[in-house]
């Protein structure tokens, strides 16, 4: 264990006195840490520059009305992009590309579906018109300029063929060829053993269903929406998928997709069964019974999705701090935040910019603070640093999909993913939450330094929301990457029991994919810099770990780290 070569009464004059007691703790236990015996110096520096209103200031010039949203291949793409470079060259940073640049290149289709489409649902002497964006959004990404759809529906369940649970929703009916209705989320079974009880599994995220009902042949799928299990409103899933969509570009035009693909409300999910005699409740009901199969509806779907394309070239920005180690310098870990929202969509309320506030300038807001901070270091940390600001989160982790299969550094050699997707603005807390908890080691690294804080580590207070799926981490951690995803606490240091998880959800159901998504007047950024300032001490304890992450024994991504680091030696 080595000095950090600075008394308290030096840290007392640099760090602010509310949070002095538990930056020292947090300096003393990372040099306590067995893994800092490659750290020349405990991060002082590093820990006291993070600045609630630095971040601040970024964020009011990321969502601004000029940057428009930050649609990808918009003028607020070129903003954004030239603005985190410019913040990443001011503090130092090296540019993260071998080619000498800050930016990866990200080839992506934008695909906009006419909106007067028409959706029929006929059969037993009925015809359904379903409205599109009232009662239904339906996309194809296949890069055509019209596909269309007349198919038989087959009410699927859940859409889940999940072997080691003995669950197949399809009981061996042939789906090719037709459209399936299927359920939001996981099968809510009474046994707790069977889909991770109430946290969700990847079976449960829509992205499953879709990339089943296409393996199996499907020429499309239709997702109920249902408030409460998804967690956002139909306004949500109207603005997300009505517009336009990126896919990552493809030689082959993506043919391999399904040619449609979309979510039904659920009251028209209601008339839709009631017209095929059957009761929308009772089939939810008999679709939680492992038994279940699936029931041909007596109904055809007919559309027609007419595309307008356009061809653009994203981008990731990437910036480095190489590592003090030589033996460790080419090992990495691995700071992520998406730069992306929605451009400018459907007018609410006056306003057509999506701005993205909190989701997501705050994040780039603490990756810009957080790359500061490593540059204020005398020495860097054994390890390299990389700081992503990615596209096309919004779309399906584009971005981060395109970085996970067209890696800059080896994915079998970079140690840690930390990312992070909407900061905590409402003020401190006594807790942090750690989304996906027990899927790897790192768990405890976050623990014991959050506890140095004086704060303690909660599982995800929402598991069945499937928050674990739906940020870039993910693409890291089916790569192989140990990955962590931090996200505020909800026990907040004066203010009553539950008041955190009603501002959640006043968020969710105000502003969330909304152009209210702006900075608030009772927005304290103080919660914001603590977090960062724990964010940087799990990077840094990593960072210096002889030891990198490792997945839990059971974790489903274990396998993809073993074969990515056989590959390697």
């Amino acid at each position: 264990m080595e000095r950090t070569g600075v008394g308290n009464r030096q840290l007392a004059e640099v760090i602010p006195g509310r949070v002095f007691a538990p930056l020292v703790r947090a300096l003393l236990v990372l040099t306590m840490l067995g893994g800092c015996s490659h750290a020349p110096s405990a991060p002082t520096a590093g820990l006291e520059s993070i600045s609630g209103d630095r971040m601040l200031q970024d964020i009011r010039t990321l969502s601004s009305n000029e940057y428009g949203g930050r649609g990808p291949g918009s003028k607020g793409e070129e903003l954004a992009i030239g603005y985190i470079q410019k913040q990443f060259r001011d503090a130092g940073l090296e540019p993260g590309n071998p080619d000498g640049t800050y930016l990866q290149n990200v080839p992506l289709v934008g695909i906009t579906p006419d909106k007067g489409m028409a959706l029929d649902f006929t059969g037993h002497g009925e015809t359904l018109h379903a409205m599109f964006s009232k009662d239904f959004v339906a996309w194809t990404k296949r890069m055509v300029d019209e596909s269309s759809v007349d198919a038989d529906m087959v009410f699927a369940g859940y859409g889940v063929q999940a072997p080691e649970y003995n669950w197949d929703d399809f009981k061996g009916v042939d789906v090719k060829g037709k459209v399936i209705v299927v359920l939001i989320n996981d099968p809510p079974v009474a046994d707790q053993t069977i889909f991770g009880g109430k946290t969700m599994t990847y079976y449960g995220r829509w992205t499953y269903k879709y990339e089943k009902a296409a393996e199996l042949g499907a020429a499309g799928c239709l997702i109920v929406h249902q408030i409460d299990r998804a967690g956002y409103p139909w306004d949500v899933v109207a603005s997300s998928w009505g517009g336009e969509q990126f896919a990552l570009a493809s030689a082959n035009n993506n043919m391999d997709r399904m040619p449609m693909q979309g979510w039904l409300t659920h009251d028209q999910a209601e008339q839709l069964f009631r017209a095929s005699g059957h009761d929308l409740g009772a089939l939810e009901k008999a679709a939680v019974d492992i038994n279940f199969h699936p029931v041909d509806l007596g109904i055809k779907a007919k559309i027609s999705i007419h595309n307008t394309q356009r061809t653009i070239a994203s981008h990731n920005v990437i910036a480095k701090r190489t590592g003090s180690d030589d033996k460790l310098k080419n090992q990495y870990v691995i700071y992520t935040a998406h730069w992306d929202h929605f451009g400018i969509g459907p007018e609410v309320n006056g306003d057509r910019i999506y701005h993205g506030a909190l989701d997501n300038a705050s994040g780039v807001a603490a990756l810009l603070d957080l790359s500061r901070a490593y540059e204020k270091l005398k020495f860097p940390p054994a390890r390299t640093i990389l700081f992503i600001a990615v596209t096309g989160e919004e779309q399906g982790l584009l971005g981060s999909e395109y970085y996970a299969e067209h890696p800059l550094y080896p994915l079998a050699r970079t140690a840690a993913n930390i990312n992070m997707d909407g900061m905590n603005l409402l003020g401190r807390t006594h807790d942090i939450t750690i989304v996906g908890n027990g899927k790897s080691n790192l768990d405890a690294v976050v623990t014991t330094l959050a506890h140095s804080q004086g704060r303690v580590v909660n599982p995800d207070p929402q598991p069945e929301k499937g928050f674990y799926f739906r940020s870039d981490h993910f693409s890291f951690a089916k790569a192989g990457v140990p990955a962590f995803d931090p996200n505020g606490g909800i026990d907040y240091i004066g203010k009553p029991q539950g008041w955190g998880m009603e501002m959640r959800k006043k968020y969710i159901a105000e502003d969330y994919h909304k152009p209210s998504d702006v900075i608030k007047p009772y927005w304290d950024m103080s919660g914001a810099a603590e977090d960062c300032q724990l964010y940087f001490l799990v990077g840094y304890r990593v960072a210096n770990d002889p030891k990198m992450p490792e997945w839990a024994p059971k974790s489903e991504f274990k396998a993809a780290r073993d074969a990515s680091q056989r590959q390697a030696q």
